[in-house]
């Protein structure tokens, strides 16, 4: 063996460095800095410690209930915490004020007390209002799910692309999030200087820093979209390309945790990170592979969904979620060990169609098949027999994907039977690279090749005809 080759193989894969990098920083319970006045969330780091779960069940059963908790207690591991009791409320809807109502806020503010949390993390998104009452009768930090995916998309994310997008889905979510509380917003008293809070050079307008606060948020998000439609005109270019050459595209998408990376480091060594945590990976990552008769396509991985995606994720990851929309297939890669892979492929679906994609041709992936129940995984096939099973783990069932994939790939225009000359040796890489070769031969002419490639690269082709037997 080659020593050179040798040593590149004992080299750790860039996913292997990004997961030890990310496992060298931990948050420690305990060391906490918070500040005694809570109303001043907004202007600290969101940094969770020791939390309580609450959630609202409005419809469906128990067991959907429980399921929706074990999944907000996931995620709130991923971002660090330490998940101590977990409350559900049987309502018809979230009360207006306080989400769960006095009583059981009183009840929530007992538990936090005797178990010593910090943090209440509630299963959706609240309004201001609930938050800012939820705290003051908790006495506790009150978060909901949407600021809880974002504070995990903040400490996941890698590229100036992904940081930025996470940026301005964080600004957009706290921008009405602004209070004008507390000794940091510097607020003046107006009105007659007897009055409780007036005084003599304290009479003015009012509260004039959460102004000033909304004016910087709002430049700044002026500035963040700027950089991303420059990036989005970057990853468009390289789109075009790809398309002028007629390679198809394949998008890997699914629910978080479904083992899309996997997949992807299985099928085209791409040694990205992979981690069991939901939203292990943001930023896409495009590469090349080939269907067992030659042909090239690419396969992308994007971001994983979940239940109520924030809308300003989806917003901000626009050119990212793109790479859905205008593939060609749709590989959805659902987890087969999941209580409830059925609900994965519905929510995954809804963001399909949020951004346009619900046209594209899909094709169901069930992952992790060497950890799934069989009951589960004969209950999905019977719903899509075109299902394919695999594991990403082992390998099982890759070659079976792998001929699934070229079957759905788009079929190409033409067929051509052409003697290219040895000096085009570009026309006959291309024919291998974008087509498919059925046969091949070389003369004393040049290369005898009998293929189907696109109707573009067709047309350049036809300057060589082969001549007629």
């Amino acid at each position: 063996m080659d020593m050179t080759t040798a040593f590149n193989d004992d080299l750790p894969e860039q996913g292997q460095l990004e997961l030890e990098d990310r496992r060298a920083l931990r948050r420690v319970a305990g060391l906490s800095t918070e500040l005694t006045d809570v109303t001043e969330v907004e202007y600290r780091s969101l940094r969770l410690e020791r939390v309580v779960l609450v959630g609202v069940w409005t419809s469906g059963t128990q067991l959907d209930a429980d399921n929706s908790l074990l999944e907000l207690k996931q995620l709130a591991e991923t971002a660090g915490a330490l998940v101590l009791e977990g409350l559900t409320q049987r309502r018809n809807k979230p009360d207006p004020a306080t989400y769960i109502g006095r009583g059981k806020a009183a009840e929530l503010r007992d538990i936090a007390q005797a178990t010593g949390a910090d943090t209440v993390i509630c299963d959706g998104e609240l309004a201001p209002g609930q938050l800012r009452q939820l705290e003051d009768l908790t006495k506790v930090k009150v978060i909901d799910r949407t600021a809880l995916i974002l504070d995990i998309f903040a400490q996941h994310a890698r590229s100036r692309e992904g940081k930025t997008q996470v940026e301005l889905a964080q600004l957009t979510y706290l921008l009405p999030r602004l209070r004008g509380w507390g000794d940091a917003l510097s607020r003046q008293a107006g009105g007659r200087a007897g009055g409780g809070n007036g005084g003599v050079g304290l009479r003015g307008p009012g509260e004039t820093k959460i102004e000033t606060d909304r004016r910087r948020i709002n430049s700044r998000m002026a500035k963040l979209r700027r950089q991303l439609n420059q990036m989005s005109t970057a990853r468009e270019v390289k789109r075009d390309r790809r398309r002028v050459r007629q390679v198809p595209a394949v998008a890997i998408a699914g629910y978080t945790n479904a083992g899309k990376s996997s997949l992807l480091n299985r099928l085209t060594k791409a040694g990205v990170l992979v981690e069991d945590a939901l939203f292990a990976t943001l930023d896409p990552t495009v590469r090349q592979a080939r269907t067992p008769d030659g042909r090239a396509f690419t396969l992308s991985d994007t971001v994983g969904f979940v239940r109520h995606l924030p809308h300003q994720l989806v917003d901000a990851f626009r050119s990212t979620l793109d790479e859905v929309a205008e593939a060609d297939l749709i590989l959805h890669v659902v987890d087969g060990s999941h209580p409830d892979p059925e609900q994965q492929l519905a929510a995954v679906r809804e963001v399909f169609a949020e951004i346009g994609a619900q046209d594209v041709p899909e094709l169901v992936v069930i992952n992790k098949i060497d950890a799934a129940d069989p009951f589960t995984l004969k209950r999905l096939i019977t719903k899509d027999p075109q299902a394919t099973e695999v594991s990403a783990r082992t390998g099982r069932g890759m070659d079976r994907l792998v001929t699934a994939i070229a079957d759905a790939l788009p079929t190409l225009d033409r067929e051509v039977r052409v003697v290219l000359p040895y000096h085009r040796g570009d026309l006959v890489s291309r024919v291998h690279q974008e087509g498919r070769v059925l046969t091949e031969e070389h003369t004393g002419d040049g290369t005898l090749m009998h293929a189907r490639v696109p109707e573009v690269l067709a047309s350049q082709l036809d300057n060589y005809p082969a001549p007629v037997a």
